[in-house]
């Protein structure tokens, strides 16, 4: 789970994810930290949260092309 949580924040957030993450997930960036090094486990809540945030970035994403897709 830890790769798949470095590729969520990475694409969610760009190379500097881990801050980024935390302030939207309510938790320290320490604690972040701490489930991308695995040692310590992501409490369950956290992919549902994830997946919350991906859906969302995906709309945003989703809708911005659509506007640009009208200016060419």
């Amino acid at each position: 789970m830890t790769r798949l949580l470095a590729e969520t924040g990475e694409a969610l957030y760009g190379p500097r994810w881990q801050s980024d993450l935390a302030r939207d997930l309510g938790v320290s960036d320490r604690t972040v930290r701490r489930w991308a090094a695995g040692t310590h486990d992501m409490p369950p809540g956290v992919c549902a949260d994830l997946l919350r945030l991906t859906r969302g970035r995906a709309l945003l994403l989703n809708a911005v092309s659509k506007r640009l897709e009208k200016q060419r």
